[in-house]
Formats: C-alpha cells, sequence, structure tokens
C-alpha cells in the first residue's frame, strides 16, 4: 500500500519531508485509505489482463504463420500449433470452402480433397477464450492449391476422319488357352495434348490345333504413319499363325524337342534352370520329314529340331516385313513412315507343360511371372544396351541380316505360371526404368502391388473377380509418372 500511496503523491507533484512521511505513516494506519488502496491495486490488474488479453490477439496476428500448400486432387490435412498461443481459438476459416476444404475447431484442422487449384486468402476468424465477452477478430493467411499435373495437360480427340485413324483407347478381355487375358492401350498424353494418334497396337486370337497368340506393337513416334505400321504388324503376323498345317507342324517339333530326346539332354523347366533365352546361330528351312535323323546325336537333334521351330517363326515375322513393305509401296509412302517395334508371344499348353514362342525387335518386353513371383524371367531381347543405338524397327531390312536375328526368338516350357506379360515402353520406362529391373523381384513386387491399387490413384486390376478387368486396366493405364507419356500397352495372361 505504501508504493501506492508514494506513486499517488508523485501523480500530484507532493514534494516528500517529514510532514509527508509522517502522514503516510498514519495514511496507512486508516481503514478507509487501505480499502482504497486494494481497489486501485485490483483495477490495476485488470487493466494489464485485458491488455493481456489484447496484445495475444495482436501477436497471433502479427506472427508468421506459413500453411503448406495443398495438391488438387490429394488429401489434404494440416493441424495449427498454437502452443504458444494458449487462449487463442480459431472459430472458423472464411473462404476454406473454395479449396473444397472443411475445418474442425474442435482440433484446429483443415482437411479434405481439393479439386481444383487456386490461390486465395483464408480468413482466419478468431478469439482470445480469456475474455468475458469474447469480440471476434481476423487474420489472413494466403493459401495456394497446386495444380494435379494431369490437369496441365489437355485431352483432344483424334480426328477420325483422317488417313489410317484409329481409337484413341483399346480394350479386351477373353480366354486364352485355359487361362485368361487382358490387355489395354492407351494414348500418351503427349499424344493426347496435340490431339494425335494412339501409335500403340494390339491383337489377341485363338488358332487352330489349340495354339493362342498375341502380339503387341509400339509405333514409332516419330513416324508419320506408325499408327498403321503398328496395326499391320500385329493383325498380319496373327494371320500368318492362322494356318492349320503349320501349327500341325510346330506341335510335332516341339514334342520332339520336349519328349524324344532322352530327359538329360532336354533343356529343363525354368523352375530348374534358366529360360532359352536365345536360338540356334543359324536359322535352317529343312522340311519336316528331314529334321531327326537316324545317325545324329541327341545334341545334334535337338538343334536341328531348334532350328526348325526358329525358322518357322523366322519366315512369320519376314511375311510381316514384306507385307509391310506391299503396303507402302500401295499407298506411295516411304516404308519408314511405318516404323514400328513388335512383340508376340506363340503359346499351347501341352501334357509337358506350356510351351511359349517369343520373339521381339524394339524396346518392349515380355515377361513371365512364376508362381508367388518364385521366379521371373525377361523371354525376349531388347534392344537397349550392347544392342542399343536407337530402337530397331520390324520395318528395317538389315534386321533380318543381323547377326542378333537369331537372338529375337526364344523357345521356352514351364510347368505353369501366374502371369505371362507383354508391354510396350511407355509401361517399362515408367514402371521398371531399366532392363536389368525387368528380372529383380523386388521391382516385380512393387510393380504387381500398384496393379493391385498399391498406388496414389487407387486404381486396381482384380484378377480374382475380372467381370470389369478390361476397364480396370485401362484405368490404370492413366497413372502419373513425371517425364513418361508416351502410349501404354499392357497385355496379362493370368
Amino acid at each position: 500500500m505504501e508504493t501506492i500511496l508514494k506513486q499517488l503523491l508523485d501523480e500530484f507533484s507532493v514534494q516528500q519531508n517529514k510532514v509527508v512521511d509522517n502522514t503516510l505513516v498514519k495514511l496507512m494506519q486508516n481503514a478507509k485509505i487501505n480499502a482504497l488502496a486494494k481497489d486501485i491495486y485490483s483495477s490495476k490488474q485488470q487493466i494489464i489482463a485485458i491488455f493481456q488479453m489484447y496484445r495475444e490477439k495482436e501477436e497471433f496476428k502479427e506472427a508468421q504463420l506459413v500453411i503448406p500448400n495443398a495438391n488438387a486432387k490429394k488429401h489434404y490435412g494440416y493441424s495449427f500449433d498454437l502452443a504458444q498461443f494458449s487462449n487463442i481459438r480459431i472459430q472458423k476459416i472464411k473462404n476454406l470452402d473454395k479449396a473444397g476444404l472443411t475445418f474442425d475447431p474442435e482440433t484446429s484442422s483443415i482437411c479434405g480433397v481439393p479439386n481444383i487449384a487456386l490461390t486465395v486468402d483464408l480468413h482466419l476468424v478468431f478469439i482470445n477464450t480469456l475474455e468475458e465477452n469474447p469480440t471476434e477478430d481476423i487474420k489472413i493467411i494466403p493459401f495456394i492449391v497446386n495444380a494435379d499435373p494431369k490437369d496441365l495437360w489437355l485431352n483432344r480427340p483424334s480426328n477420325q476422319n483422317d488417313l489410317y485413324a484409329k481409337a484413341d483407347s483399346d480394350k479386351y478381355a477373353g480366354a486364352f488357352l485355359d487361362k485368361q487375358i487382358v490387355i489395354a492401350s492407351q494414348r500418351g498424353r503427349s499424344h493426347a495434348h496435340e490431339g494425335s494418334f494412339r501409335d500403340d497396337h494390339f491383337y489377341v486370337s485363338a488358332l487352330p490345333e489349340a495354339w493362342s497368340v498375341v502380339a503387341v506393337a509400339d509405333g514409332a513416334g516419330s513416324a508419320k504413319f506408325s499408327r498403321q505400321g503398328s496395326k499391320i504388324a500385329t493383325e498380319y503376323l496373327v494371320k500368318t499363325f492362322d494356318n492349320e498345317v503349320l501349327l500341325h507342324e510346330l506341335n510335332d517339333l516341339c514334342l520332339a524337342y520336349y519328349t524324344t530326346a532322352p530327359a538329360e539332354a532336354v533343356p529343363p523347366a525354368p523352375k530348374d534352370d534358366q529360360p532359352v533365352s536365345a536360338a540356334t546361330t543359324n536359322i535352317v528351312n529343312d522340311p519336316i520329314e528331314e529334321v531327326v535323323k537316324a545317325e545324329m546325336t541327341t545334341e545334334e537333334c535337338l538343334l536341328k529340331v531348334k532350328s526348325s521351330l526358329i525358322n518357322i517363326l523366322y519366315k512369320s515375322v519376314r511375311d510381316v516385313h514384306a507385307k509391310l513393305v506391299e503396303f507402302a509401296k500401295q499407298e506411295d509412302i516411304l516404308l519408314k513412315d511405318l516404323n514400328t517395334t513388335l512383340i508376340f508371344a506363340l503359346v499351347k499348353k501341352f501334357d509337358f507343360g506350356y510351351v511359349v514362342l517369343t520373339f521381339g525387335v524394339g524396346d518392349c518386353p515380355i515377361n513371365v511371372v512364376i508362381g508367388d513371383l518364385q521366379e521371373v524371367h525377361l523371354l525376349n531381347l531388347l534392344d537397349i544396351g550392347e544392342f542399343g543405338g536407337g530402337t530397331r524397327f520390324i520395318t528395317m531390312p538389315e534386321i533380318f541380316s543381323h547377326s542378333d536375328m537369331p537372338l529375337r526368338f526364344a523357345i521356352n516350357r514351364f510347368d505353369d505360371f501366374s502371369k505371362l506379360m507383354l508391354m510396350t515402353d511407355g509401361i517399362y520406362d515408367a514402371k521398371f526404368i531399366t532392363e536389368n529391373k525387368l528380372e529383380d523381384k523386388e521391382t516385380w513386387n512393387t510393380f504387381l502391388q500398384d496393379l493391385s491399387g498399391q498406388n496414389e490413384d487407387g486404381a486396381k486390376v482384380d484378377f480374382v473377380t475380372d467381370e470389369h478387368i478390361k476397364d480396370q486396366l485401362l484405368i490404370w493405364l492413366d497413372f502419373w509418372s513425371k517425364g513418361n507419356h508416351d502410349d501404354r500397352t499392357l497385355a496379362i495372361i493370368y
């Protein structure tokens, strides 16, 4: 109380002396003065408390508070850290609805999925909870929702009145031997942005003698009519195999290759060893009755049968090239305008397992998965790495005289397989990146999980309940991969 009295005397310019000091002593013993002094102290405390409340509000308004940016079409969540402002409560946030987000005042959290990209000033309406009659105040914070990269790409339809027009996407699902097959092909974003055509193509067919075939091609983006080249390559390739006499001969050769010779001389199934990944170095053209001769050793016999098998495949591939040459002449266009890669798998189930005959030119892989990823094998040569220097095409006549031509064919037998896949580089580049990853189990496990729905889009391909599987695969193909915007085609036998 003495301090209050002295402060009061100072305010009224009362000089301190002996009389004043004696007077203060007596005042301090006065009951009324004591009561008044207490009131003064209490009023000061109330004033300070109110000051602190207002100061906290002003400090909150001036505080550097940055809310992380959101991304369109992706879940967003953010909680305000108000530890430094224990008495501040955010009541609501104006303009947040423009971003498609909501605010929970109980948890001081923002959440939701913004639909569009925008920049908006958020108005945080807040109070100080210590106020007897709280008054609302506003703090303004800039907020950004980044655009979905997909939305930056246009999706212009291709001109279906143009020469060699084809649909911007395609899909198929059906039986393949005693298994099922699903294929989807989607125009790449780079083509969709310009309104140009899908250059990929696929064709699948059941054949006589219980064979089935699937072919996939990736037309070169730099070739004017590669969309037609890929169509001709796949469809005509399948047509060359739709020949009962030819397939009956293939039957005999496969039986001879896998059952006639002693067991120790026959290449084992992949579960015991690596699959046959290269053909013989000489392509022969002998009739079936001349393939196996009595005086031949087992090894010679196998090589002869193998050469005859590959020769049948070689002639079909050569016929595809000839068909493309013929078409280019008829249409008076350059052969390189039809440039396209080509891969195929010709498959039959025998009593001793599945025989898978494959071929590839270009950078599109064929892979087989055994069981629950017990094994995974690449079944064709890719024109990358030591065979690189630019993708090769079925339209190039020089590939038929190149020393690596026999290596493009492969003969494999599997007791069973869980998946046999053919894909264009629109899938391979985005999901596998390098050739060595095509036989890496960890990479394949990630890829199969991706197909099962473990991806940012939640797109799932259901191989069990497969009623809508071709639509699911087409949707899955729309995945986002930075820098990878080429056509995408994926065929899966399962």
